[in-house]
């Protein structure tokens, strides 16, 4: 028996940046899910115009059967208007707003079982707090929009899956966001989605330290002593294959990457400077902890390069197959 064909909405992002640009790409995709895109369909259309894109815009009704992505450059548009009109590369905090209600919308999709997984184009932080809204990132607002107390940030990319014990602290914050609580329900969590959304039985974790040379015994930092090594004892008895602490410098060696179900760095740059040099800008950021599937491009806004034309959608296209992959295999 056939599985049903995922239903896969997409957020469009800052309407300044690439986000445009991507969406308008992917009408000229096949792939194998049925595709949505949330975004304002005026803009669309004119960044589309702009880069000399052929695109249709089929208007997107959740009650239409699940039909797959065609790639023959008709794209089906949930449409939420900007507030402000859109210049590719200039930011105008007016539309911050609407930047927040696509992810609301996609959201409310998934809660309501009318899509599968949401996969997000890049937001500007920045902006978004300019105009006067408190956001750190998708990952902390879609855990608030959804009453999640704590979520996971891990990476797909380059042979490896990289999650993270803090994800967007300064990192005169980090040894004080670690605490043996936090670190104990990320590891609970990452240890869940990989059973039950990844499909792996008994996931190998490798948990990085949070100083150089782990510590070295104390004498660069007792974090390990104190902190981490007490959570992995006590996870360790409950029958979890973790190794660590683990000195940074060495843990992605490419032994451990072929032998690794996932590893755990204790700060983003610590992980993920190593997982997007391997990715070679293919990589995926996945949300876990939330009850859907949020899939996302691991890369920022570029709004240097937004409305010329020469991009690369490799993200994109990886997060849209984890997404689907991701759709299928999930289990309670």
């Amino acid at each position: 028996m056939s599985k049903p064909l995922p239903r896969i909405v997409i957020t469009a992002g800052e309407p300044a940046g690439i986000g445009l640009d991507i969406c308008a790409m992917l009408a000229h995709q096949a792939l194998d899910a049925d595709i949505s895109v949330v975004a304002d369909q005026h803009a669309l259309s004119e960044r589309a115009d702009q880069l000399k894109i052929p695109l249709k815009i089929q208007v997107s009704l959740t009650h239409q059967a699940a039909q797959k992505h065609a790639g023959n450059g008709t794209l089906k548009v949930h449409h939420q208007s900007c507030s402000a009109p859109v210049v590719a590369g200039q930011l105008n905090p007016k539309n911050s707003a609407y930047v927040l209600n696509t992810l609301k919308t996609a959201l409310t999709g998934c809660q309501q079982g009318t899509f599968d997984a949401m996969v997000t184009a890049p937001v500007h932080k920045g902006i978004i707090n300019q105009a006067g809204i408190t956001f750190t990132g998708h990952t902390e607002f879609l855990a608030e929009q959804t009453n999640t107390q704590q979520v996971v940030m891990m990476l797909v990319g380059g042979g490896m899956r990289v999650a993270l014990a803090t994800t967007h602290l300064p990192l005169t914050q980090v040894s004080k966001a670690i605490t043996q609580e936090s670190l104990t329900t990320t590891i609970r969590i990452l240890q869940h989605d990989l059973i039950h959304q990844f499909g792996i039985s008994n996931p190998k974790i490798m948990v990085a330290g949070l100083n150089p040379h782990a510590g070295e015994n104390g004498y660069l930092g007792d974090e390990e002593i104190n902190t981490i090594q007490p959570v992995l004892e006590a996870l360790k008895k409950e029958g979890m294959n973790l190794i660590g602490p683990l000195p940074a410098d060495t843990m992605f060696s490419q032994k451990n990457i072929a032998n690794t179900d996932a590893f755990l760095a204790m700060y983003h740059d610590q992980g993920l400077a190593v997982l997007k040099h391997a990715s070679f800008g293919d990589g995926v950021n996945v949300t876990l902890g939330l009850p859907i599937i949020r899939t996302s491009v691991d890369h920022g806004t570029a709004l240097d390069l937004a409305g010329k034309g020469n991009i690369e959608i490799g993200s994109m296209l990886a997060a849209i197959k984890l997404a689907t992959q991701l759709a299928h295999s999930r289990t309670e």
